[in-house]
Protein backbone atom coordinates (compact mmCIF):
# COMPACT_ATOMS: atom_id res chain seq x y z
CA UNK A 1 0.00 0.00 0.00
CA UNK A 2 1.13 3.07 -0.89
CA UNK A 3 1.01 4.76 3.02
CA UNK A 4 3.50 2.40 3.61
CA UNK A 5 6.36 3.83 1.45
CA UNK A 6 5.51 6.88 2.61
CA UNK A 7 5.82 6.24 6.66
CA UNK A 8 9.38 5.37 5.92
CA UNK A 9 12.02 8.47 6.45
CA UNK A 10 13.80 9.99 3.08
CA UNK A 11 17.28 11.60 3.01
CA UNK A 12 15.81 14.57 3.73
CA UNK A 13 12.92 13.66 6.49
CA UNK A 14 15.29 11.64 8.20
CA UNK A 15 16.22 13.20 11.79
CA UNK A 16 19.06 10.89 11.86
CA UNK A 17 20.71 11.23 15.57
CA UNK A 18 17.43 12.36 16.92
CA UNK A 19 15.53 9.75 15.61
CA UNK A 20 14.96 8.60 19.71
CA UNK A 21 13.56 11.98 20.30
CA UNK A 22 10.90 12.36 17.93
CA UNK A 23 9.89 8.68 18.74
CA UNK A 24 9.13 9.89 21.96
CA UNK A 25 7.25 12.54 21.12
CA UNK A 26 3.10 12.24 21.18
CA UNK A 27 2.16 10.70 18.07
CA UNK A 28 -1.66 12.13 17.36
CA UNK A 29 -1.28 14.89 14.90
CA UNK A 30 -2.68 17.72 16.44
CA UNK A 31 -0.28 17.43 19.01
CA UNK A 32 2.61 17.17 16.38
CA UNK A 33 1.38 19.69 14.35
CA UNK A 34 0.87 22.12 17.45
CA UNK A 35 4.44 21.49 18.29
CA UNK A 36 6.16 22.10 15.18
CA UNK A 37 3.66 25.51 14.72
CA UNK A 38 5.61 26.76 17.93
CA UNK A 39 9.03 25.37 16.80
CA UNK A 40 9.88 27.66 13.96
CA UNK A 41 9.43 31.06 12.93
CA UNK A 42 8.21 32.28 9.64
CA UNK A 43 10.92 34.86 8.68
CA UNK A 44 8.60 36.49 6.59
CA UNK A 45 6.83 37.46 9.21
CA UNK A 46 8.90 37.42 12.09
CA UNK A 47 8.68 41.45 12.65
CA UNK A 48 5.01 42.57 11.43
CA UNK A 49 3.57 38.77 13.41
CA UNK A 50 5.79 38.80 16.86
CA UNK A 51 8.19 41.96 17.12
CA UNK A 52 11.54 40.05 16.38
CA UNK A 53 13.96 40.76 14.18
CA UNK A 54 16.26 38.31 12.13
CA UNK A 55 19.49 38.36 11.77
CA UNK A 56 21.69 38.54 8.48
CA UNK A 57 23.44 35.13 9.98
CA UNK A 58 19.79 33.52 11.30
CA UNK A 59 18.28 34.32 7.98
CA UNK A 60 20.12 31.32 6.88
CA UNK A 61 18.20 28.59 8.24
CA UNK A 62 15.82 29.14 5.50
CA UNK A 63 18.03 27.12 3.13
CA UNK A 64 19.02 23.88 5.84
CA UNK A 65 17.78 20.75 3.56
CA UNK A 66 17.12 18.15 6.25
CA UNK A 67 14.89 17.82 9.38
CA UNK A 68 18.00 16.27 11.14
CA UNK A 69 20.12 19.76 10.55
CA UNK A 70 17.20 21.64 11.41
CA UNK A 71 16.72 19.26 14.40
CA UNK A 72 20.62 20.30 15.64
CA UNK A 73 19.98 23.72 15.30
CA UNK A 74 16.41 23.99 17.34
CA UNK A 75 18.45 22.25 19.80
CA UNK A 76 21.42 24.59 19.70
CA UNK A 77 18.82 27.13 20.33
CA UNK A 78 17.17 24.91 23.27
CA UNK A 79 17.21 21.55 24.42
CA UNK A 80 13.31 21.02 24.34
CA UNK A 81 10.92 20.50 21.76
CA UNK A 82 8.12 22.62 23.20
CA UNK A 83 6.97 25.52 22.80
CA UNK A 84 9.65 28.72 22.98
CA UNK A 85 9.93 32.05 22.47
CA UNK A 86 10.68 33.94 18.66
CA UNK A 87 14.14 34.32 19.48
CA UNK A 88 14.40 30.65 19.80
CA UNK A 89 12.99 29.13 17.07
CA UNK A 90 14.24 27.92 13.66
CA UNK A 91 14.08 30.26 11.02
CA UNK A 92 12.29 29.12 8.33
CA UNK A 93 9.02 29.10 5.58
CA UNK A 94 6.18 26.86 4.93
CA UNK A 95 7.90 24.28 3.52
CA UNK A 96 10.13 23.78 7.51
CA UNK A 97 7.21 23.27 9.21
CA UNK A 98 5.49 20.75 6.29
CA UNK A 99 8.69 18.79 6.64
CA UNK A 100 9.02 18.69 10.31
CA UNK A 101 5.59 17.40 10.30
CA UNK A 102 6.33 15.01 8.05
CA UNK A 103 9.40 13.52 9.22
CA UNK A 104 7.60 13.42 13.19
CA UNK A 105 5.06 11.30 11.33
CA UNK A 106 6.86 8.73 9.58
CA UNK A 107 8.60 8.67 13.26
CA UNK A 108 5.45 7.30 14.33
CA UNK A 109 5.12 5.14 11.28
CA UNK A 110 2.35 7.29 9.64
CA UNK A 111 2.57 7.66 5.75
CA UNK A 112 3.07 11.61 5.49
CA UNK A 113 4.43 13.33 2.57
CA UNK A 114 4.74 16.48 1.65
CA UNK A 115 2.52 18.66 -0.87
CA UNK A 116 3.15 21.58 -3.19
CA UNK A 117 0.30 24.02 -4.45
CA UNK A 118 -1.45 26.48 -3.56
CA UNK A 119 -3.24 28.37 -0.52
CA UNK A 120 -6.14 31.02 -0.69
CA UNK A 121 -6.39 31.52 2.93
CA UNK A 122 -3.70 33.95 3.04
CA UNK A 123 -4.33 36.64 0.56
CA UNK A 124 -8.26 37.09 -0.52
CA UNK A 125 -7.89 36.68 -4.32
CA UNK A 126 -4.85 34.91 -4.63
CA UNK A 127 -3.85 31.45 -4.81
CA UNK A 128 -0.23 31.75 -2.86
CA UNK A 129 2.51 29.15 -3.40
CA UNK A 130 2.70 27.61 -0.01
CA UNK A 131 3.70 23.64 0.91
CA UNK A 132 1.63 21.32 3.33
CA UNK A 133 1.82 18.08 4.92
CA UNK A 134 -0.53 15.56 3.60
CA UNK A 135 -0.61 12.30 5.96
CA UNK A 136 -3.01 9.17 5.22
CA UNK A 137 -5.76 8.74 8.17
CA UNK A 138 -6.10 4.80 8.69
CA UNK A 139 -9.56 5.78 10.42
CA UNK A 140 -11.15 7.21 7.44
CA UNK A 141 -8.80 5.65 4.82
CA UNK A 142 -7.70 9.04 3.58
CA UNK A 143 -5.77 11.75 2.53
CA UNK A 144 -5.52 14.46 4.75
CA UNK A 145 -3.32 17.92 3.98
CA UNK A 146 -2.38 19.83 7.41
CA UNK A 147 -0.96 22.74 7.72
CA UNK A 148 1.32 23.25 10.93
CA UNK A 149 2.19 26.56 10.48
CA UNK A 150 -0.63 28.14 12.43
CA UNK A 151 0.27 28.80 16.06
CA UNK A 152 -1.60 31.27 17.63
CA UNK A 153 -0.41 34.02 16.81
CA UNK A 154 -1.08 33.13 13.38
CA UNK A 155 -4.60 31.68 14.01
CA UNK A 156 -5.31 35.10 15.07
CA UNK A 157 -3.84 37.72 12.45
CA UNK A 158 -5.76 35.09 9.66
CA UNK A 159 -8.78 34.23 11.33
CA UNK A 160 -9.28 30.83 10.16
CA UNK A 161 -12.61 29.49 9.43
CA UNK A 162 -11.18 25.63 9.17
CA UNK A 163 -9.25 23.24 11.01
CA UNK A 164 -5.25 23.40 9.53
CA UNK A 165 -5.54 19.75 10.88
CA UNK A 166 -7.76 18.98 7.82
CA UNK A 167 -7.60 21.71 5.66
CA UNK A 168 -10.44 21.87 2.50
CA UNK A 169 -9.35 20.90 -0.85
CA UNK A 170 -10.98 24.26 -1.88
CA UNK A 171 -8.31 26.15 0.44
CA UNK A 172 -5.57 24.44 -0.60
CA UNK A 173 -4.73 23.06 -4.04
CA UNK A 174 -1.98 20.70 -4.99
CA UNK A 175 0.26 22.02 -8.34
CA UNK A 176 -1.47 19.74 -10.45
CA UNK A 177 -5.39 21.38 -9.40
CA UNK A 178 -4.13 24.73 -9.98
CA UNK A 179 -2.85 23.35 -13.12
CA UNK A 180 -5.89 21.79 -14.47
CA UNK A 181 -8.14 24.82 -13.25
CA UNK A 182 -5.68 26.81 -15.34
CA UNK A 183 -5.83 24.88 -18.47
CA UNK A 184 -8.98 23.75 -18.11
CA UNK A 185 -11.56 25.50 -16.10
CA UNK A 186 -10.90 28.92 -17.13
CA UNK A 187 -9.22 29.88 -13.83
CA UNK A 188 -6.68 32.85 -14.16
CA UNK A 189 -3.09 31.81 -14.03
CA UNK A 190 -1.88 35.34 -12.85
CA UNK A 191 -3.37 34.79 -9.74
CA UNK A 192 -1.09 31.76 -8.98
CA UNK A 193 2.36 32.30 -7.17
CA UNK A 194 3.58 34.64 -4.90
CA UNK A 195 1.79 38.07 -5.34
CA UNK A 196 4.75 39.87 -2.64
CA UNK A 197 7.16 39.03 -5.55
CA UNK A 198 5.12 39.46 -8.21
CA UNK A 199 6.11 35.74 -9.30
CA UNK A 200 3.02 34.30 -11.12
CA UNK A 201 1.45 32.78 -13.81
CA UNK A 202 1.26 29.47 -15.52
CA UNK A 203 5.12 28.59 -15.72
CA UNK A 204 5.08 28.96 -11.75
CA UNK A 205 2.50 26.40 -11.53
CA UNK A 206 4.47 24.09 -13.65
CA UNK A 207 7.48 24.72 -11.97
CA UNK A 208 5.40 23.45 -8.82
CA UNK A 209 4.80 20.43 -10.56
CA UNK A 210 7.87 19.25 -10.97
CA UNK A 211 8.32 19.91 -7.44
CA UNK A 212 5.71 17.94 -5.92
CA UNK A 213 6.34 15.31 -8.21
CA UNK A 214 9.75 14.93 -6.42
CA UNK A 215 8.09 15.26 -3.26
CA UNK A 216 5.82 12.34 -3.96
CA UNK A 217 8.77 10.47 -4.46
CA UNK A 218 10.10 11.32 -1.14
CA UNK A 219 12.65 13.55 -2.28
CA UNK A 220 11.62 16.81 -0.68
CA UNK A 221 13.22 20.12 -2.08
CA UNK A 222 13.37 23.87 -1.14
CA UNK A 223 10.73 26.00 -2.67
CA UNK A 224 13.18 27.67 -4.75
CA UNK A 225 15.49 25.18 -5.89
CA UNK A 226 15.12 24.42 -9.78
CA UNK A 227 16.06 22.17 -12.16
CA UNK A 228 15.02 20.55 -15.35
CA UNK A 229 11.73 21.01 -17.07
CA UNK A 230 11.24 23.61 -14.72
CA UNK A 231 10.17 27.14 -16.59
CA UNK A 232 12.40 30.26 -16.17
CA UNK A 233 10.39 33.12 -14.65
CA UNK A 234 7.73 34.65 -17.04
CA UNK A 235 8.23 32.40 -19.96
CA UNK A 236 6.03 31.29 -21.66
CA UNK A 237 4.99 27.82 -22.21
CA UNK A 238 4.95 26.07 -26.10
CA UNK A 239 2.77 23.64 -27.08
CA UNK A 240 5.52 20.86 -26.09
CA UNK A 241 5.96 21.88 -22.64
CA UNK A 242 2.45 22.35 -22.29
CA UNK A 243 1.34 19.21 -23.53
CA UNK A 244 4.38 17.55 -20.57
CA UNK A 245 3.01 19.41 -17.83
CA UNK A 246 -0.66 18.50 -18.86
CA UNK A 247 1.30 14.71 -18.30
CA UNK A 248 2.54 15.69 -15.03
CA UNK A 249 -0.76 17.15 -13.86
CA UNK A 250 -2.42 14.24 -14.53
CA UNK A 251 -0.18 11.73 -12.93
CA UNK A 252 0.01 14.09 -9.81
CA UNK A 253 -3.42 14.20 -9.06
CA UNK A 254 -4.04 10.66 -8.32
CA UNK A 255 -0.68 9.59 -6.47
CA UNK A 256 -2.15 6.50 -5.38
CA UNK A 257 -3.81 5.37 -8.48
CA UNK A 258 -0.17 6.61 -10.30
CA UNK A 259 2.26 5.44 -8.07
CA UNK A 260 4.40 3.43 -10.13
CA UNK A 261 3.90 5.26 -13.18
CA UNK A 262 4.81 8.39 -10.88
CA UNK A 263 8.02 6.66 -9.73
CA UNK A 264 8.99 5.44 -13.24
CA UNK A 265 8.62 8.93 -14.53
CA UNK A 266 10.74 10.13 -11.94
CA UNK A 267 13.81 7.41 -12.22
CA UNK A 268 14.04 7.70 -15.81
CA UNK A 269 12.84 11.23 -16.94
CA UNK A 270 16.05 13.80 -16.38
CA UNK A 271 13.45 16.64 -16.68
CA UNK A 272 12.10 15.75 -13.32
CA UNK A 273 14.58 13.97 -11.28
CA UNK A 274 16.61 15.91 -8.77
CA UNK A 275 20.22 16.21 -10.06
CA UNK A 276 23.25 16.04 -7.93
CA UNK A 277 23.32 19.72 -7.83
CA UNK A 278 20.03 22.27 -7.94
CA UNK A 279 20.04 25.90 -8.32
CA UNK A 280 19.19 27.70 -5.58
CA UNK A 281 16.63 30.65 -6.85
CA UNK A 282 17.18 33.03 -3.78
CA UNK A 283 21.05 32.64 -3.52
CA UNK A 284 21.78 32.72 -7.36
CA UNK A 285 23.50 30.00 -7.20
CA UNK A 286 23.90 26.05 -8.20
CA UNK A 287 24.11 24.35 -4.79
CA UNK A 288 24.81 20.05 -4.05
CA UNK A 289 21.84 17.71 -2.72
CA UNK A 290 23.64 14.85 -3.13
CA UNK A 291 24.81 15.06 0.44
CA UNK A 292 22.64 17.32 2.92
CA UNK A 293 24.84 19.65 4.15
CA UNK A 294 24.61 20.88 8.15
CA UNK A 295 26.31 24.34 7.61
CA UNK A 296 24.89 27.64 6.42
CA UNK A 297 27.32 28.94 4.56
Amino acid sequence: MTHDYYARQSAFSNPGRHAALLARLPSRVHDLAQTVSELCIYDVVAEDFYGHRISAERQQEIHLRGVEAMLDRLLALDHRLGPRPPSKRLVGRCDHYALLLTSMLRAHDIGARMRGGFARYFNPGYFEDHWVCEYFDVRTSRWVLVDAQFDAVWRKKLALKFDPDDVPRSEFLVAAQAWIACRREGADGSRFGIEFAKLRGLWFIAGSLVRDLAALNRVEMLPWDTWGAQPQADAKLDTAALAFFDELAQLTLAPESNFHALQRLYDSDDRVRVPPQVFNALRQRAEAVGELQHDLA
